[in-house]
């Protein structure tokens, strides 16, 4: 018992590191440090950012046409060398979760599979230079990432807990076929607005339109599907983009729409539940969908500061978990207790 609960507790610390390793993603994205190091995975041929002038000397030879930014190439590395640790990190949970019969070994396992493709993709970001299907894969990836992590956490303290603690405060109400399909199809939604967001954030398209509801221009007339084709027009680099004004236009319009139908989605979801998964659910879903209402009308009226645009990053991966959460409460409840003490040792991870 005392070996699968330092387990447990190795997987809660891989799910805090993964956040940080999001926001870190989101950080470097947004202060453009993407192209930091020219190349990976040292920075300028070095296992560290070049600082002395030596150093930076023999990097700006090596690559003449990427000049030295330190801060930038700092940005870039730290999101490196955490991104590695947790890598590390997830191995050694694998690994250890072969090491007894009991425990979960395919979500370890896919773990690992993920966070390897996961470092593949971060390779391919810099050498393809920012090609935005790449830098959308790779944000999905971290989200994925995290969302394993996650339900690998609620799998393994499900198992922990003693059968007469599950049972307290078991919920009894029946779980109907429309509340299933209603959470799959939040979830679809939370999941594809994500992935528009990072398709948003990737083409440079976050400050075409800065007033509300969706476009100060005329959005509709200037709709081009062109703009979601995964393969952007070829380019020596994709940062700062390459989609024309109304393909930008086009991205940006669809996130907000997709905001618009994910917000109706939770809310209808978050009624639906109060009932069989408790009040406390219903509180989760609305508050974390409240808070990245506001941080997504602040980014438009306050033009994308940096704070923000991360928090709504990472704020969108929490309305990820806490939905993903609500989904495994509908299909596979547990007890009431057990349902918020899990959601509740989430929620002191994510500010701790």
């Amino acid at each position: 018992m005392e070996k699968d609960k330092r387990y447990l507790g190795l997987i809660y610390g891989a799910l805090a590191l993964a956040l940080v390793v999001v926001a870190l993603g989101a950080f470097t994205r947004l202060t453009e440090a993407g192209l930091g190091c020219p190349d990976w995975p040292g920075c300028y041929g070095f296992l560290t950012v070049p600082q002395s002038a030596e150093k930076i000397a023999q990097a700006t030879e090596a690559f003449p046409h990427a000049p030295v930014e330190i801060q930038k190439a700092w940005n870039e590395m730290i999101h490196r060398y955490v991104a590695g640790t947790l890598g590390l990190v997830i191995a050694a949970i694998a690994f250890l979760s072969w090491c007894r019969p009991e425990r979960n070994r395919l979500l370890p396992s896919l773990l690992l599979a993920v966070v390897t493709f996961q470092a593949a993709l971060g390779m391919w970001t810099v050498t393809m230079n920012l090609m935005p299907i790449v830098v959308m894969g790779h944000l999905l990836g971290g989200f994925t990432t995290v969302t394993l992590l996650f339900m690998l956490a609620l799998l393994e303290r499900r198992r922990i807990k003693e059968p007469t603690q599950l049972e307290v405060g078991l919920q009894k109400a029946s779980v109907g076929g429309k509340l299933k399909a209603l959470s799959v199809a939040a979830l679809l939604a939370v999941v594809m607005q994500i992935a528009l967001g990072g398709w948003t954030s990737a083409n440079y398209a976050a400050l075409v339109c800065t007033q509300l509801p969706v476009c100060e221009v005329d959005w509709a007339e200037k709709y081009d599907a062109s703009a979601f084709h995964p393969i952007s027009p070829k380019n020596e680099t994709y940062q700062y983009g390459v989609l024309n004004f109304d393909q930008r236009v086009t991205i940006h319009a669809t996130h907000r729409i997709g905001a618009m139908v994910v917000t109706a989605l939770i809310l209808l979801l978050a009624f639906a539940v109060r009932k069989p998964l408790g009040a406390s659910t219903s509180l989760l879903l609305l508050g974390a969908l409240g808070i990245q209402i506001t941080l997504g009308v602040t980014n438009v009226v306050a033009l994308l500061p940096l704070s923000v645009a991360v928090a709504h990053n990472v704020c969108g991966l929490l309305l990820l978990l806490v939905t993903v959460r609500t989904v495994v409460g509908v299909f596979a409840p547990v007890s009431l207790t057990a349902a918020q003490s899990s959601l509740g040792d989430t929620g002191r991870l994510s500010h701790g």
